[in-house]
């Protein structure tokens, strides 16, 4: 059993109690220094009164630190305290059900009510600090009024006067808090009356309230030494939780005989009997769980003379600090000797008094005004401290309003315990779940290359995915699966984010480089040929290549569209019907305009023309003014012409096309006959009489040959040229003379 009584957590409100010890031992060292600075120079009493200002300044810089730090030690006290008292209950709760004892156990102090309590002690405690100024500054200003008048009327020395009025307001304090009931308190004692009734409050309300958690209603007064009148009657008695107020007995089930119903005289409730001073301030009654049959009730035995005892000793600590708060404001050595004897006298009388009643014990705390039990210096709460305490006191909704930040700072302290813990878990997972929707699904829409995202993170955000979206992620964990399977592909990537991909490529060996290259290279691919998951719509502009790669990861809907593409290029390009002009020179060269036009433009020579094994590739000019010494290379143009038709070069090369064509009609309209009986028997090619003079020609011709060639013509190479380029030839005159000479001698 671990009953909770006041006693227990009124050293939490020692600490605030010492600030405002130490606060008052600084407020009269400084009036004491400033009223001893040239006390016996002339003027003083002006001097004094013009150094109110910087009193008060000094002042304020006290009260204002006094009121950040009892804020903290206030709210500190009274957590620290709350908490005492359910675990206390906790432990009294051994004797349950594993059921009910895990019930109690997993419940979260009520943090609302802590804060509750804290926020209204400060706001008693703190309300009355503007007071402490005003109290400093008239103090201070009657003193130096009651020093002037001293030496005037013969009474005594500005010093003696001065030593005189300050031990005055030591014994007295500063007494700045005022009560409901218009009575004034100092302000050491105020304010540890106050936060001892609020961490007393605490502590028996989270004790309270955790039993009847667990459903217990009944609890037992315990029997302490030294009890005061208000308490001595409630001891040992039993006490409600609830329900009426007034004595009765009621029925209640034994503990362990189930079903056994057993009388119990219960006193009153427990409200009625802090009413009427149980766990009051400086009470040592506990209350405890009853326990029907188990827990046995004594007589209580009472002790007037130890509570006598005690009171006494109440008295001989108040006399010491009293006379420390004198020589903290002594203004002479003096007085300071006088004050510092004195306190030994009754120190001395302390030890007297404990060695009378062995049963008390020396709490030399209480007869220090801030000194020895000053607690250590005390540095403002770092950032991380106090969002820690944020996450401790609050709720799933504080996680949820602080930032990354701030949840990081609260985690790298040991302030939290595991439910704060886990609230800042939770909160970092549903955070990076937002996080990770809004990266996989940006503007509610899933985005369309999911090969950036990892398999962990698919299957993070898998279930918050409609009916559509879940089909793409599936078809995009199929095709990692299959391309684990595949040639080339390091399976250990497959499964990575880009992220990943990235980290690991910081550093690492070229071998492993080499293939987090080609992981990315193949994840480029996927997202260029198959956007949002399906084939690329147009595959026109896809390489045969890339054609290919596509099929491994294809449908076989895809693989259908890729194959009708492979035949597509496959059939013979659309050629139109040879011309039919009437001359062949232009029939030719409309043919291979149509030829250039399917088979399209060409790059430009220069890029593709260095690269030639025939030496015809791109030409350099040799001489300054840009011209070729065989100008045959260059285009052909006549005045008034838009432009060249084509070179000579390509005239030469398109005469002897012309040639084969020439030679192709003469044998089919002459069935055969071309060559004369002389020149076939002589073995002649029948293909050379196109070409070449036409002397020989016609001297190696048949008859059938030369009347054709009377109809459709006969062009040497210089007179193909001539016609073809529109530049005449100077070979060509003479051809055009030879060919009539010979038409006219058939």
């Amino acid at each position: 059993m671990v009953p909770i009584h006041p006693g227990m957590v009124e050293p939490l409100a020692e600490r605030t109690r010492d600030l405002y010890a130490q606060a008052e031992e600084r407020l009269l060292g400084i009036i004491a220094r400033q009223l001893a600075a040239g006390l016996d120079a002339p003027g003083w009493a002006e001097r004094k009164l013009a150094a109110v200002q910087q009193l008060r300044r000094s002042a304020q810089e006290i009260v204002d630190e006094l009121g950040k730090a009892v804020q903290l030690e206030v709210f500190d006290a009274v957590a620290d305290s709350y908490n005492t008292g359910h675990r206390a209950a906790v432990a009294e709760l051994g004797a349950l059900s594993d059921k009910a004892r895990r019930l109690v156990d997993e419940t979260t102090p009520n943090a609302q009510a802590v804060d509750r309590l804290a926020a209204e002690t400060v706001d008693v405690v703190t309300s009355a600090h503007r007071s402490i100024l005003r109290v400093v500054v008239d103090k201070f200003r009657a003193i130096v009024a009651e020093v002037t008048a001293t030496p005037l009327l013969g009474t005594g020395t500005r010093r003696q006067a001065t030593q005189d009025a300050m031990r005055a307001f030591a014994d007295e304090g500063i007494r700045s808090f005022v009560d409901k009931a218009g009575r004034r308190w100092q302000l050491t004692s105020y304010a540890e009356m106050a936060v001892r009734t609020s961490v007393g409050r605490a502590a028996t309300e989270a004790h309270m309230r955790t039993l009847a958690t667990a459903g217990i209603e009944l609890v037992i007064v315990s029997d302490a030494p030294r009890e005061c009148p208000l308490c001595r009657e409630w001891e040992g008695k039993v006490l409600s939780i609830g329900g009426p107020a007034g004595a009765r007995t009621v029925e209640v089930e034994h503990a362990i005989d189930d079903g056994r119903m057993i009388p119990v005289r219960v006193a009153g409730t427990l409200d009625e009997a802090r009413l009427a001073g149980v766990q009051h301030p400086n009470c040592r009654h506990s209350v405890s769980a009853y326990t029907p049959g188990i827990t046995q009730t004594e007589q209580a035995e009472s002790d007037p003379a130890g509570y006598e005892a005690g009171q006494r000793q109440r008295e001989i600590e108040r006399h010491i600090r009293k006379y420390k708060r004198r020589a903290a404001a002594a203004v002479t050595p003096e007085a300071k000797r006088a004050a510092g004897a004195k306190v030994r006298q009754w120190q001395g009388a302390m030890r007297d008094h404990l060695a009378a009643h062995p049963d008390l014990r020396r709490l030399r705390h209480r007869e220090q005004p801030g000194a020895s039990n000053t607690p250590p210096p005390r540095t403002e709460a770092t950032a991380d401290q106090v969002e820690a305490a944020r996450l401790w006191s609050g709720d799933e909704q504080t996680a949820r309003e602080m930032s990354d930040d701030q949840l990081a700072a609260g985690m790298r302290t040991n302030l939290l315990d595991d439910r704060a813990r886990a609230r800042v878990e939770a909160e970092a997972d549903r955070r990076d779940l937002e996080d990770l929707l809004a990266r996989v699904r940006p503007a509610g829409t899933l985005a369309d290359d999911l090969t950036q995202f990892s398999d962990s993170e698919l299957a993070h955000a898998f279930p918050h995915l409609d009916d559509a979206d879940v089909l793409r992620v599936m078809a995009e964990t199929n095709r990692r699966d299959l391309a684990t399977r595949l040639p080339g592909v390091a399976p250990e990537l497959v499964g990575l984010s880009d992220h990943d991909l990235a980290a690991r490529a910081r550093g690492a060996a070229p071998d492993t480089l080499a293939l987090l290259a080609a992981e990315a290279e193949r994840r480029d691919l996927l997202a260029r040929l198959f956007p949002g998951g399906d084939l690329l719509g147009d595959l026109a502009h896809v390489s045969d290549d890339e054609l290919a790669w596509c099929m491994q990861y294809a449908t076989a809907d895809e693989l259908a569209r890729i194959a009708a593409e492979m035949d597509r290029r496959d059939e013979p390009p659309y050629l139109p019907e040879p011309a039919d002009t009437g001359d062949a020179v232009d029939d030719l060269l409309e043919d291979r305009a149509a030829i250039d036009a399917v088979l399209g433009p060409l790059p430009d020579p220069d890029t593709w023309g260095r690269h030639s094994d025939d030496g015809w590739g791109t030409w350099e000019p040799d001489d300054a003014d840009g011209q070729h010494e065989d100008d045959a290379t260059a285009p052909a143009v006549d005045e008034g012409d838009e432009g060249p038709r084509i070179t000579r070069r390509q005239a030469r090369e398109l005469y002897d096309e012309y040639v084969y064509r020439q030679y192709l009609a003469a044998e089919e309209d002459c069935r055969g006959y071309l060559l004369s009986k002389k020149a076939q028997a002589a073995g002649h090619d029948p293909v050379s009489l196109f070409r070449g003079p036409a002397r020989i020609a016609y001297a190696r011709a048949s008859d059938e040959l030369k009347e054709w060639w009377a109809e459709h013509g006969r062009l040497t190479q210089a007179e193909f040229i001539t016609k073809a380029t529109g530049q005449t030839q100077r070979w060509a005159k003479q051809a055009q003379y030879n060919e009539a000479k010979h038409q006219q001698q058939r």
